[in-house]
């Protein structure tokens, strides 16, 4: 038998021991191995390891969870469908997110957000099962919401929350457990400068995926969403970056596609004038030049229904996850 397969197919037998010391040991070498050689992978899955992997994130041992995590992220960067397809694994995150405010866990809870946004921003058949997993969302939007969350964990649970918001059901999901109060709570930090550098662009993409679904109207107007979308795009938001202003648009966009005649007026008074969407659609990437032109064709047309916009977000689970080494 080749000696990289015995060796990890005795690391994964390893992980079975009722001793801590001997998992932690095998769960090392393991998330070495799948950082560091990517065709190791699929044999770590193969060998069993996924829901043994699982487990491991219930551990009261914050090292056993943490290299465990970490294993899983690296296994999902490019061996997703074995994770995808486990029925421990979900309800396993949910318990290791919802661990989110131990600061120990910290390193696990950001492993754990990071591969949910790996798996569903390729494995689409995930989607609904997370949608139906309501702990794995009200974790995240925990995390977003909870003010000592360290910057990159709240990074990984708004690109997780991205990868949800893909599944349209999981959008009235994300509004009934009060995602989007938390995710312009983080727009208006980010506006203040504060310690969070680029989360108001992480937020906006995932204010602009929730936008595209009628309970958004109702869940916006409550938080003004309308007039702090249309400030970033007036010629005072200097301040606020391109891939901001695009998802601003992007949001609007699908605020006054899936909403009422209410929210077209609004929307329609507050950016008449605005130079925004002009710069988008002259200094935007291809997408964010097209979903200016399809909002002014909408404003002219008075609000007519259309499609919704679909992956706002740079979709690219290869440089959206990296290995834990």
């Amino acid at each position: 038998m080749d000696t990289k397969l015995l060796t990890i197919r005795t690391l994964v037998s390893s992980l079975s021991s009722s001793s801590d010391q001997t998992r932690l040991a095998a769960l090392r070498h393991l998330r070495r191995t799948s950082a560091e050689d990517p065709a190791a992978r699929p044999l770590i899955s193969a060998a069993g390891a996924v829901p043994l992997l699982a487990s491991a994130l219930y551990s009261p041992s914050h090292p056993i969870q943490d290299h465990a995590a970490a294993t899983l992220l690296n296994l999902s960067i490019s061996d997703r469908r074995p994770l995808a397809a486990s029925h421990a694994l979900p309800d396993a995150l949910a318990h290791l997110l919802s661990r989110h405010a131990t600061s120990s866990a910290a390193s696990a809870v950001q492993s754990a957000a990071a591969t949910l946004h790996s798996l569903l921003a390729v494995v689409s058949e995930f989607r609904p099962i997370i949608t139906s997993k309501p702990d794995i969302i009200r974790a995240l939007v925990g995390i977003i919401s909870h003010s000592d969350s360290p910057t990159r964990s709240i990074k990984d649970a708004l690109k997780a929350c991205f990868g949800v918001a893909l599944h349209p059901p999981s959008r009235i999901v994300l509004i009934r457990l009060g995602a989007v109060p938390a995710l312009f709570a983080l727009v208006a930090k980010g506006k203040d400068g504060n310690r969070r550098a680029g989360i108001i662009e992480d937020a906006t993409a995932v204010i602009a995926q929730v936008a595209a679904c009628e309970e958004s109207e109702e869940a916006f107007r409550k938080v003004s969403g309308v007039s702090v979308l249309t400030m970033m795009l007036s010629s005072e938001s200097g301040s606020c970056s391109l891939r901001t202003k695009e998802n601003a648009v992007a949001a609007l966009l699908n605020l006054v596609r899936c909403g009422s005649e209410r929210v077209f007026r609004e929307v329609r008074d507050k950016v008449g004038g605005l130079d925004g969407i002009a710069y988008v659609q002259e200094h935007g990437s291809p997408k964010g030049k097209s979903k200016a032109v399809a909002f002014f064709k909408l404003l002219l047309d008075g609000g007519s229904s259309g499609e919704v916009v679909q992956d706002l977000y740079p979709v690219d689970p290869e440089s959206g996850s990296s290995c834990s080494g």
